[in-house]
């Protein structure tokens, strides 16, 4: 889709939509089967994207920018992961505009995984990622 660059006026009959009321609407996606599932919207679309940035490789796939995805520690000491996994999870999700700040994080290791819980504070309300486990050896 092509936008306009100039020229654009704005008139009293127009409506102004503020970024928190602007639609969010996206597919909803069956991770388990593998398919769409309808649409989603709010809280809950933010939700799927919280989880498809964190589960997807970055610079892995041609059809997203270097911005998107999360990058792997596998293969990183726990001393760097645990000064590691924070940044670069905030990096990942913080590239979505609709994302204002990550909160509450807290990491713990057991074994060759590390679990992590945080809240990230959206346009659309909290989402609450509970015991994100992410191996590292």
């Amino acid at each position: 889709m092509v936008l306009p660059e100039e020229g654009i006026t704005l008139t009293e009959d127009m409506d102004v939509i503020e970024e928190e009321n602007a639609p969010n609407k996206t597919y909803k996606l069956d991770f388990v089967r593998g398919r769409c599932r309808g649409f989603i919207d709010g809280r809950e679309a933010m939700e799927q994207a919280v989880f498809k940035v964190l589960n997807t490789r970055r610079f892995a796939h041609l059809i997203y920018s270097e911005d998107y995805g999360f990058e792997s520690l596998i293969g990183y000491e726990q001393l760097f992961v645990r000064g590691e996994l924070p940044r670069r999870i905030e990096e990942a999700l913080l590239q979505d505009d609709r994302i204002t700040s990550i909160e509450d994080m807290t990491l713990e290791f057991i074994k060759d995984e590390a679990y992590i819980s945080f809240t990230a504070k959206t346009v659309y309300g909290d989402v609450n990622v509970l015991r994100g486990v992410i191996p590292f050896v």
